[in-house]
């Protein structure tokens, strides 16, 4: 049973070993013609990048043996069921629970915090882009049951966000786009992707290529949406006031 937490483990390792080289590289050139940092800093340094080395294997690896299957079970079984207008819902709850659990998201929202001075609060800013991540797994769902194309959602949704912005400050359009791309991060994409394409891998006549990647699509794009509406209500709000 143990032996299978580690199967596939030296590739992860060797995987990521590769990515983090040229970044120690950089940083030691770095050190010895630029920056001159003192011994404890770069000591400090290499440690950080260790851990981090030992945590993208122990989470790459953890995503490889559970998170994909789990996901791709959960997708299945939902759109097995005799009621699987379910999916929408239950793809709704989903949706917001991991994007809550996101830790760039947190990341992100502690960042917006403390550069506008504590005026943005970060639990605002985190419950509006959850909601858009939830909204946007929903709509995935829909897609999956009703096979309705993508550009349906896309172009209507982009525009959308255009005309929004034009409405907002730059300060949140900034932050609203930025959102767009954080929320694609290891925890949404990793559980949300696979779900969606073990939903369309069962359900007859859906492409999993099509309707399951999708989903990544609408999980960039609707937070945008989400953000910017923040952004007009709050700014109307002060403008009130």
């Amino acid at each position: 049973m143990v032996s299978v937490f580690f199967d596939g483990i030296f590739d992860v390792i060797k995987e990521v070993f590769l990515a983090l080289l040229p970044l120690l590289v950089i940083f030691m050139l770095f050190q010895f013609y630029v920056l001159n940092l003192p011994k404890k800093e770069v000591v400090k340094t290499i440690w950080g990048i260790i851990c981090v080395f030992f945590g993208f294997v122990l989470f790459l690896q953890g995503v490889d043996i559970g998170y994909f299957s789990t996901g791709e079970y959960i997708g299945m079984s939902l759109i097995s069921m005799e009621n699987n207008w379910l999916l929408v819902p239950i793809g709704f709850v989903f949706g917001f629970t991991i994007a809550f659990a996101e830790p760039a998201l947190r990341i992100l929202n502690t960042e917006i915090e403390k550069v506008t001075g504590g005026h943005i609060k970060q639990n605002v800013v985190l419950f509006s882009i959850s909601i858009g991540v939830a909204v946007s797994v929903a709509l995935s769902m829909l897609r999956i049951l009703t096979g309705i194309s993508l550009w349906y959602f896309i172009i209507p949704g982009y525009i959308i966000a255009f005309i929004i912005a034009k409405f907002v400050g730059r300060v949140f359009v900034g932050i609203a786009f930025d959102s767009g791309g954080v929320v694609t991060g290891p925890m949404i994409v990793t559980l949300l992707l696979s779900l969606t394409v073990g939903a369309s891998k069962t359900l007859e006549g859906s492409n999993p290529l099509v309707e399951g990647f999708g989903m990544v699509a609408l999980v960039s794009m609707i937070p945008i949406i989400s953000v910017l509406v923040l952004g007009f209500l709050y700014e109307r709000k002060v403008n009130v006031e």
